[in-house]
């Protein structure tokens, strides 16, 4: 039930309607499964249905969504910083450890972890009682040629697309500008210190970034 509730969270379930396929897909399961899931989610108080518009979270389940969350990125942190993990192997592992850890097992790896603030991808974590930080960030596509940004997000779970990522260094916190950015959806340049990297336009919209002014 966690799982489903964190990911109805992060489609922004906490906010508005979103389907139930949406949110199939964002779980890795079967849209009759999600639908059947929504069901006894809706029958305990967690969630609210509407034909045609989908499912969404209501208060008590916005809070179970977030303890969901703050146990899978405080897993993944843990994962990275204390046991060695690459960012790129954590998702999967982060799963099955937030499943087994109760509060104070997640308070415990928190501070094994160094209380990170965000996860390896860079997503902000949940404090214990439910606050979530607010970002100011985009996709790294909606930033012009010339411009200056920060990676803010890395919103890519593929392990192979995360391996090369970090190969480049397009890593949570790396700054950069933008070279040249091809019309229609075309690739790409940026410049880290002194390299460059092209990018196809589907990773770099899964690059959240932070603006930054040059200088």
């Amino acid at each position: 039930m966690a799982h489903y509730l964190g990911g109805l969270y992060r489609l922004g379930g906490h906010d508005s309607f979103i389907s139930s396929s949406a949110v199939a897909n964002e779980v890795e399961v079967t849209p009759p499964a999600a639908t059947r899931m929504f069901g006894r989610l809706e029958a305990v108080g967690l969630v609210e249905r509407e034909p045609y518009r989908g499912v969404r979270l209501t208060r008590r389940g916005s809070l179970e969504a977030l303890r969901e969350i703050r146990s899978h990125r405080l897993s993944e942190a843990f994962l990275v910083r204390v046991m060695g993990y690459g960012w790129h192997e954590a998702h999967d592992l982060a799963d099955h450890l937030a499943e087994i850890g109760d509060d104070d097992f997640i308070d415990r790896m928190e501070a094994k972890a160094g209380f990170p603030r965000r996860c390896p991808h860079g997503e902000p974590i949940p404090s214990r009682d439910g606050k979530l930080a607010a970002l100011n960030d985009l996709p790294l596509t909606d930033l012009a040629q010339g411009e200056h940004g920060t990676i803010s997000r890395v919103r890519i779970r593929d392990s192979e697309k995360l391996e090369y990522l970090a190969k480049e260094g397009l890593l949570p916190e790396a700054g950069f500008r933008v070279e040249a950015k091809a019309p229609f959806g075309g690739p790409i340049r940026l410049r880290l210190g002194n390299r460059e990297v092209v990018l196809g336009a589907e990773i770099a919209g899964k690059l959240w970034v932070e603006r930054q002014a040059a200088g």
